[in-house]
């Protein structure tokens, strides 16, 4: 079982940076893929990035070098840093870390969101 609690979200006028973090429990939190994920309004929930245990990296084209996936394995935290914000990044954003069972099954577990919004 893993909890993941994002903090971090808020109002940002455009052009602005925030920083969302993503606190996971359980163990070998180093091991899981984890991700970002948004979701604007009427809209589905579509990937932003993720990061591996050996860090490697995956991004959405539309925040390719406007974000980032950094994460500390010592603090089982992620981040995503989002600089030059646009309105069109206003969504709520979610965690989710993946976990791979002994015989290669998948479960995804999700936090509950924060709100990002990005005024013009």
């Amino acid at each position: 079982q893993v909890q993941l609690v994002e903090s971090g979200g808020g109002l940002v006028q455009a052009g602005g940076s925030l920083r969302l973090s993503c606190a996971a429990s359980g163990s070998a939190f180093s091991s899981k893929t984890m991700g970002w994920y948004r979701q604007a309004p009427g809209k589905r929930r579509e990937l932003v990035a993720t990061i591996t245990s050996g860090s490697n990296t995956n991004y959405a084209d539309s925040v390719k070098g406007r974000f980032s996936i950094p994460r500390d394995n010592a603090k089982n935290t992620v981040y995503l840093q989002m600089n030059s914000l646009k309105p069109e990044d206003t969504a709520v954003y979610y965690c989710k870390c993946r976990v791979v069972g002994a015989v290669g099954s998948t479960m995804d577990y999700w936090g509950k969101g924060t709100q990002v919004t990005v005024s013009s």
